[in-house]
């Protein structure tokens, strides 16, 4: 089994933020690879992991950083593989984590989800990789049909709570 998607993080530390990732990812029966680079302690290491990621099959690359949120930029200026930066809250409720991440300069794009939203980095992950893949398109869609059921049957639910003045 080769991996479509590499999961990089700062630090292990990250892993329980990232974890919802690779769940996200086993769910959906992704192949997936786990790596701890750092842009900082391991620069080598990270440039040698990005020029290499396309030719190895990667697809795509979920990268997370926290505090000196460097890392997703670093891999996305040296691969051709769409990166996705996930922000970890580290420091100053993320917020520096998140800025450090979307504001890259031109020609040098990473998408980037919310602070520590590892699962919509990976759903991003699976969404693109479904433009080329009809089996995987077709389990998305069951999976978002999934999320509409649920909201449906949370209402239904909400339709048997009674207040006083409640009107529906």
């Amino acid at each position: 089994m080769k991996p479509r998607v590499s999961i990089i993080m700062g630090s292990t530390s990250d892993l329980k933020i990232m974890g919802k990732a690779a769940q996200t990812l086993n769910e959906f029966k992704i192949p997936f690879e786990i790596h701890a680079l750092s842009a900082h302690r391991t620069p080598k290491e990270v440039e040698e992991f990005a020029s290499n990621a396309a030719e190895r099959g990667i697809e795509v690359i979920i990268a997370a950083a926290g505090m000196a949120a460097h890392l997703p930029g670093v891999i996305a200026a040296s691969t051709i593989v769409p990166v996705i930066g996930v922000p970890i809250n580290a420091t100053l409720d993320g917020i520096d984590a998140l800025l450090a991440i979307v504001q890259m300069p031109p020609g040098i794009p990473v998408a980037t989800v919310g602070i520590n939203a590892a699962m919509n980095a990976a759903l991003l992950a699976i969404q693109m990789m479904s433009l080329n893949d009809e089996e995987l398109r077709h389990r998305f869609a069951d999976y978002k049909q999934g999320l509409k059921q649920k909201i449906v049957k949370a209402n239904q639910e909400l339709e048997e709570i009674k207040y006083d003045y409640k009107t529906n």
